[in-house]
């Protein structure tokens, strides 16, 4: 992997886990989240429209196009519902954990990419790190076994739609320009989330309290996809996919020392192992 591909993944990281932040510290996610994308859709529209101008999609394009997007709209569909049920050092490395066990497992089967065993090794430090942060209780305090808590189903759910819009979206960019792909997955979140936000009857009180946020986070999130896409194009997907997981180490500080969560001192130990798989990724993958 180049060190340019290693330095986008890293920024697309770092402003993916500031963009969570925001979402899980807002009275009304679900609204929060409605927003910002609406105005990420209209502050990349332009470039959008004039990349779609100037690299037109074919047929299977389109195809690929709706695929993709699809999977967008139905993940942050189940992201909106997992910060109500979870802390963000807790659910944020889960979500971000099933993606990088799947993704090179599906581009190595799917997409005939390889990943040496230096990089598989890397993928194993950086999924172990992040089933070690999810806080798992299989048990309840009487010793009864306990089911999937509702917090680890959705953070699953979230896990396995992020491993869906990956190889989806990558499969499209040879038919579909990065910021043209960015803007229609923004578009369908906004599509997706439409009913729940303006039923909620709140959205002018949420855009009165965090407006100034919500138009930094409608800048964030676009922006840290669109450096992924463009990471990409540089490198192969088995290897990049794993390796945005860095941001589930600034997530996971975040938590901690922004909201206050607890269990501070085990999460971030754990997340010191995936940073050190996605070193082993990046250098040796």
């Amino acid at each position: 992997m180049s060190s340019w591909a290693f330095v986008l993944v890293a920024m697309s990281g770092l402003l993916h886990a500031v963009w969570n932040l925001f979402a899980k510290r807002s009275a009304h996610p679900v609204v929060f989240l409605w927003l910002f994308q609406c105005v990420a859709v209209l502050a990349f529209l332009p470039w959008a429209l004039y990349a779609l101008a100037s690299h037109p999609i074919s047929g299977r394009g389109w195809l690929m196009l709706a695929a993709a997007v699809t999977m967008h709209g139905i993940y942050v569909i189940f992201l909106s519902r997992t910060y109500d049920a979870g802390d963000l050092s807790q659910v944020y490395p889960m979500m971000r954990g099933v993606s990088p066990l799947l993704v090179p497992i599906l581009a190595v089967a799917v997409l005939g990419e390889a990943v040496s065993g230096l990089g598989w090794a890397g993928i194993c430090a950086i999924v172990a790190g992040i089933w070690l942060l999810g806080d798992w209780h299989w048990r309840t305090s009487d010793g009864q076994r306990a089911g999937v808590p509702r917090a680890a189903r959705l953070a699953l759910t979230v896990g396995l739609a992020i491993t869906g819009y990956t190889l989806l979206d990558k499969v499209a960019l040879p038919y579909v320009a990065a910021v043209t792909l960015n803007d229609a997955g923004n578009l369908a979140n906004v599509l997706a989330l439409s009913w729940w936000a303006l039923r909620s009857g709140v959205v002018r009180k949420e855009w009165a309290r965090t407006r100034q946020t919500i138009i930094l986070a409608g800048i964030l999130a676009p922006g840290s996809y669109l450096l992924f896409l463009l990471a990409l194009r540089e490198a192969a997907a088995a290897q990049v996919a794993p390796m945005r997981a860095v941001g589930t180490v600034f997530g996971t500080v975040l938590g901690v020392v922004v909201l206050g969560e607890s269990h501070g001192r085990r999460r971030i130990a754990a997340a010191g192992l995936i940073a050190a798989g996605v070193v082993a990724l990046g250098l040796w993958g």
